[in-house]
């Protein structure tokens, strides 16, 4: 059993839990599942997402060493990115959570709750 407690406020698992779960996270890990892929890659993939969005979405999740960025030696130059190990742990339930989502989304999106 794990020693971090996501129901305590200044608990590193709660903050891990903030950066991993909210949706252009969860998206772009799941999107990167598939294998490395250019900046324009994604964008075309991940539909209603900003370049900025997708920027700084990928720089947070290097940051926190869950997706590399690889420099190709194409011309003109360009970057990759792939998941790392840690990313590829998170894989699993991103994958999951995803699925699951995809599967309940007209039951969530149904008639509204007046009823």
């Amino acid at each position: 059993m794990s020693d971090f407690d996501v129901f305590v406020a200044d608990c590193p698992a709660r903050t891990t839990l903030s950066l991993v779960a909210d949706t252009w996270s969860v998206v772009v890990v799941f999107a990167l599942g598939s294998g490395p892929q250019r900046h324009s890659d994604l964008l075309a993939k991940i539909g209603g997402i900003s370049k900025k969005m997708l920027t700084q979405t990928l720089r947070k999740l290097e940051r926190n060493a869950l997706v590399q960025r690889r420099r190709l030696a194409t011309a003109p130059p360009g970057v990759e990115y792939r998941l790392t190990s840690l990313g590829n742990s998170l894989l699993g339930p991103v994958s999951v959570l995803a699925r699951w989502a995809e599967d309940h989304a007209a039951e969530l999106a149904g008639p509204d709750d007046a009823g």
